[in-house]
């Protein structure tokens, strides 16, 4: 099985699967192997980018919070308690984030755009749900909570929410300008292992690819782990080995290699 991460790996900066990418996931798939999206995207904007008519095999996305079955079926959901994730929003507020996206039935939410909102709901084909005070809107468990901003600004705030949260919650960047809060034990990892269960596959038979801090698990839960050359240190650092970039479509180029032999 592959299982492989989008943004950045699979995919570069324009957002779409180009044709040499899609030719070698056909290709694996050809010759018997699964190839699993593993993402921290929505569904919906996940299936903007692998649509189910042209992969139709199962999915992890929202960092692991959400499985999806071969037939877009969620097998599993593991949202953010309702409580806790007020007293995070709470916690945001405090530290000078008012305003982070809150991820609700697979819809996105915020307390009034922004120009960070719009630009990342730009960049993931998204509407927008403004809601207004967030405190008086949340009644339900979100599945995740997003803050958006410049990277060096949200390097400070990870360290002050570790610190407050400690294992209650997962926390880390997907990208450097976005910082991911879910609930504790949600990894992509985790939600591979779920897929693992169902479908009886072992782990020594996966080779997993990802770039960002967000992959480092699902890195160390596959049999062999690859980092793309664009990858993070902390990705690189775990890796068994490092392929070319996502940008030159370094994932299609491994699969190649895997099925020439």
């Amino acid at each position: 099985m592959i299982a492989t991460d989008l943004d950045r790996t699979l995919i570069w900066e324009d957002g779409t699967v180009r044709d040499r990418t899609w030719a070698a996931i056909d290709r694996a798939r050809a010759a018997g192997l699964r190839v699993i999206p593993v993402t921290g995207r929505m569904v919906q904007s996940m299936r903007r980018v692998i649509p189910l008519e042209r992969l139709p095999e199962p999915a992890v996305c929202y960092q692991g919070a959400v499985v999806l079955d071969a037939d877009g079926t969620w097998l599993r959901h593991s949202p953010i308690d309702t409580e806790l994730a007020r007293e995070t929003i709470a916690a945001l507020a405090e530290e000078g984030w008012p305003n982070p996206n809150v991820y609700l039935e697979d819809e996105l939410h915020v307390a009034e755009a922004n120009d960070n909102t719009r630009s990342y709901a730009g960049f993931q084909g998204l509407e927008i749900h403004e809601v207004g005070p967030l405190l008086d809107w949340l009644d339900r468990p979100p599945t995740k909570v997003v803050c958006v901003g410049d990277p060096a600004a949200l390097d400070v705030l990870e360290a002050a929410m570790k610190a407050r949260f400690g294992n209650r919650l997962w926390i880390s960047k997907s990208l450097p300008y976005f910082l991911e809060f879910a609930a504790a034990g949600v990894t992509k990892g985790a939600g591979l292992g779920v897929l693992a269960e169902k479908y009886g596959f072992s782990v020594d038979k996966v080779v997993a690819f990802g770039d960002g801090e967000n992959d480092v698990e699902l890195l160390e839960w596959a049999g062999y782990g690859v980092a793309v050359a664009n990858a993070h240190g902390r990705v690189k650092a775990v890796a068994d080995w490092v392929c070319p970039s996502g940008e030159v479509q370094g994932v299609a180029q491994v699969i190649e290699r895997l099925l020439d032999g």
